[in-house]
Order: structure tokens, then C-alpha cells, then sequence
């Protein structure tokens, strides 16, 4: 029997960048609610913009936002993971030597970006839908970080890759699409925050239903035995889930649901 249903947001459920999400899905959450299932939103976004985009039923989902350092549901964190703050600082730092890479901080309450580079504000706050604060400084942020992002806007993988080889080994990395390299304490990933939630309700992962499509997902698929990719996930992704989804503008995940219920 079905008792958790997880999916991915961008990528999975809508094209990277957007907050639309079919209508259709939302009656289709309440539907599985009333069958006793329970519904987590699992995105590297935080948990503000899975708040924006779930409106309609954002008191009936979990949410597990910056690629599983917080947990929580509507109007209460329960599980929060943020960086140490030396190490938060040499990122920075480090990343300060590629301009061609824009830095988000998330903060447990919002996300903060330096001064400038209006086209990424207006991107994170009219397209993801996040709550974003513009400082001069990110080392004067005194908010734990959970998440320290690179973004590029094609490529991020290959211009990444000296700050994942210097920082690799003591913090978790992981490529979120071909614009975001998210970077966060090493016991963070979205499958760990699945079992924590898992635990905390009482369901097994031959209980669990799971959708995702890049590589922040793959843990996340290892906690469920129903593990689908979506058609346009990546290659690893697909080949490591069990089962495969229509493609994201096909609405692949809610066709599954749909059969669910």
C-alpha cells in the first residue's frame, strides 16, 4: 500500500525556471490526502517558493526545500542543516574568483544575493517565486546558510568544476540543471530528508512513490521502490530509477497519480 508520495519540482514536475504548476495536480493532492497519503514537495528551491507554487493545498504537503536541509510543513520548520560558517566563508570566497558565476545564499527564511545582476533577481523572485534580499555583502550575513548556489546560465557543470574539486570532499555538491551548482553540509541531501520523514511517520520505502529528473534526485529515488524518472531526466537519473514517467511538459508525473488514485 501507497502511504508517501514524493516528487521534484523543476525539471520533474514544470520546466526549470517556472512556478506554474497544472491546477490539475492540486485537486489530485487532496485526493490522495483523503486516501491517508501523505504528499512531499522535494526541490532545491526553498521553501517559500514550494509555498507560492502549492497555494491551493500548501497545508496538506511537506515541504523539503534547498535539496533536503530543511523540512518542515506549512508555517513550521521541522529539520534544518546549515553550513558551517568557516567553511561557508572560504566558499565565498572561492567563488569570488569566477565572475562569471552569480552566488544565492539561502537562509532558513529567505535567499539573499549581492548587489547588481538585476536579470537573476528578477528571474529567482518572478520565475521561481522567491523571497529574495539584495545586501552588499554576502559575508556580512549573520542567517545560517542552508545553501550556498552557483548559478550560470548554461554550463554550470563544466564552470563549476574547480570549486567542486577543491570543496568536493567537505561539503555536499550536486548539479540541480544546467544552471545550478548547489552547494551544502555534507549529511544534506534530499533522500536523507525522505527518511527522516519516512521515520518520523512510519512508512517504508516499499511504501514510498518518488519523481525526479537530475541528479539532487538520486537519493531521494533510493528511498522509495517506486522510483520513477521522468523521459526527460538524465541519463544516470533514468537508469537508476525503477520505473520511467512521460516527460514533465506531458505531465508524467500526474498521469502516474492519477492512476494511483
Amino acid at each position: 500500500m501507497i502511504k508517501l508520495v514524493v516528487s521534484d519540482v523543476d525539471g520533474t514536475l514544470v520546466p526549470d525556471g517556472t512556478s506554474v504548476v497544472n491546477p490539475q495536480l492540486f485537486d489530485v493532492i487532496l485526493k490522495l490526502r483523503e486516501k491517508g497519503i501523505q504528499v512531499a514537495i522535494a526541490s532545491g528551491r526553498p521553501w517559500a517558493s514550494i509555498e507560492k507554487a502549492f497555494e491551493p493545498v500548501k497545508e496538506k504537503i511537506f515541504y523539503i526545500s534547498n535539496n533536503g536541509a530543511y523540512l518542515g510543513c506549512c508555517g513550521r520548520s521541522l529539520y534544518v542543516t546549515s553550513i558551517d560558517q568557516s567553511l561557508l566563508r572560504e566558499l565565498i570566497q572561492a567563488g569570488r574568483r569566477y565572475p562569471e558565476l552569480a552566488m544565492t545564499y539561502a537562509g532558513e527564511n529567505g535567499d539573499y544575493i549581492e548587489e547588481g545582476n538585476d536579470h537573476l533577481y528578477q528571474w529567482l523572485t518572478e520565475g521561481y517565486g522567491f523571497r529574495v534580499t539584495r545586501v552588499k555583502d554576502l559575508l556580512d550575513l549573520k542567517d545560517p546558510c542552508l545553501k550556498l548556489s552557483f548559478y550560470k546560465e548554461h554550463g554550470i557543470e563544466e564552470a563549476g568544476k574547480a570549486l567542486f574539486e577543491q570543496f568536493k570532499d567537505r561539503l555536499k555538491i550536486t548539479i540541480a540543471g544546467d544552471m545550478w551548482m548547489d552547494c551544502m553540509d555534507t549529511s544534506v541531501n534530499k533522500g536523507q530528508a525522505v527518511k527522516c520523514l519516512q521515520e518520523s511517520l512510519g512508512i517504508l520505502p516499499e511504501e514510498t512513490v518518488a519523481f525526479g529528473d537530475q541528479l539532487n534526485d538520486l537519493e531521494m529515488l533510493d528511498r522509495a521502490y517506486y522510483s520513477f524518472a521522468v523521459a526527460n531526466a538524465r541519463e544516470e537519473v533514468r537508469r537508476a530509477a525503477r520505473f520511467q514517467a512521460d516527460e514533465n511538459v506531458k505531465d508524467g508525473v500526474l498521469k502516474v497519480l492519477r492512476q494511483l488514485i
